[in-house]
């Protein structure tokens, strides 16, 4: 049933109904609401049996996720930029000891300078970590990926990231549909561990290993990884039947018959690009998309055929690697890898910067007359970054660049 929700009391909701045991919080912007409501759930007792446990930092919060499930029990956790970056090492142990945790991650940017607004840098500076990151196109699938993602790190013990973009997302308000209880334990069945820490049969978990041993043991999280490329679409389809809805998969094509261009993106984006490829539909341009659900495991052969029918290829990336361009193009390209088929690398909406459907369709137009470079800033104010330039050439000591620039954007001309 349709109900009138921010995006993240929906999170909550859906979460409170895959019964985890254990919810670990530590607040950061812009997954706040979401760890808040689940306080309140646990409170008014809506959400029992779950020990809610408030900790003193993000590296906390997920290491007694890790406790928690090593133990035997559900658990989660969320976090958002810096708090992801603050966890990095037992990010890196979930995903090593191989404990189906999941945690949502409210997309934010990363300082310095600070920002606070949505763009992908968290997701992707921990991307090969070893965890599935799976990414919501809009608020009704956010919601519904959490289901799939406990479904999912359990059957393969292996640790999932939903990521969902801040605010744009996070603090939206519209109509949601909440999946009952009933739904909810059709699909996700009682947590039983592979591996539990228990006093009657004492095991050690994440225990010294050499170099006789070590590449088997990431080799298998490898193996993890595939497998899930092969569950994720047969878990998302039975979901869908739950559902009445699509929600999750490898990927999400869109408008792909004929399309001599094909935009790649993730995200929420992906609701603007396909809004922009309609009206430049009407014009006679043969255009199409592709929304990436899983980013990892990355879906090399799914894409690649996907693609196949392009004549050129558009990433839209919401992150930037400085010295090579994007992520996400680099591994779409390895998808392409042998084929001749061009991958432009386009940069947009860093730090929350509006990504609106004029200036796509000026980008889709440039790139359907091949016309665009290989890496290309979306909105770029060349004014200001040639000014910074001057500064760094005319004096050794020219100041801060963020402060620099941002006086000058606002700098009446």
């Amino acid at each position: 049933m349709l109900k009138q929700l921010e995006c993240s009391r929906a999170i909550a909701e859906v979460i409170a109904r895959c019964r985890p045991e254990v919810i670990c919080a530590y607040p950061i912007t812009p997954q706040t609401h979401i760890v808040e409501a689940l306080s309140e759930l646990c409170r008014t007792g809506e959400l029992a049996p779950c020990e809610y446990i408030n900790v003193e930092s993000e590296t906390s919060a997920l290491s007694v996720a890790v406790g928690a499930s090593a133990a035997g029990a559900r658990a989660y956790t969320a976090t958002a930029s810096q708090g992801l970056l603050h966890m990095a090492e037992v990010v890196y142990n979930a995903a090593g000891l191989g404990l189906p945790i999941v945690m949502t991650l409210g997309n934010r940017a990363l300082g310095a300078p600070i920002n606070i607004w949505n763009d992908h840098s968290d997701a992707m500076a921990l991307k090969d970590a070893g965890w599935i990151q799976l990414f919501a196109r809009d608020s009704q699938e956010a919601v519904d990926l959490h289901i799939l993602a406990f479904r999912l790190a359990e059957e393969l013990s292996i640790p999932v990231m939903v990521c969902v973009d801040g605010f744009v997302l996070t603090h939206s308000v519209e109509p949601l549909d909440v999946p009952s209880q009933e739904q909810v334990d059709r699909f996700l069945p009682p947590y039983h561990p592979v591996q539990v820490l228990d006093v009657s049969d004492p095991v050690s978990i994440g225990a010294m290993v050499g170099p006789e041993a070590y590449t088997e043991v990431r080799y298998l999280a490898h193996h993890k990884q595939q497998r899930a490329l092969e569950r994720l679409p047969e878990l998302a389809a039975e979901l869908a039947v739950i559902l009445g809805r699509t929600s999750g998969a490898l990927l999400h094509p869109y408008r792909l018959d004929d399309a001599e261009t094909i935009v790649v993106a993730m995200g929420s984006v992906t609701g603007t690009i396909e809004v922009a490829i309609d009206e430049l539909r009407a014009t006679g341009l043969a255009i199409g998309a592709i929304a990436l659900c899983a980013f990892r495991p990355f879906p090399l052969v799914e894409l690649a055929q996907a693609l196949a029918p392009a004549k050129r290829v558009i990433v839209i990336e919401r992150s930037l690697a400085p010295g090579l361009g994007g992520a996400l193009a680099s591994n779409v390209r390895m998808a392409l890898q042998g084929g001749a088929i061009p991958v432009r690398t386009v940069i947009a909406g860093l730090g929350g910067r509006p990504i609106t459907r004029v200036s796509l369709r000026r980008l889709f137009t440039s790139a359907a007359q091949d016309a665009l470079d290989d890496l290309t800033f979306l909105d770029l104010d060349t004014g200001a970054i040639d000014r910074e330039l001057a500064r760094w050439g005319d004096q050794r000591r020219s100041g801060p660049s963020a402060e620099n620039l941002l006086r000058d954007t606002r700098r009446p001309r």
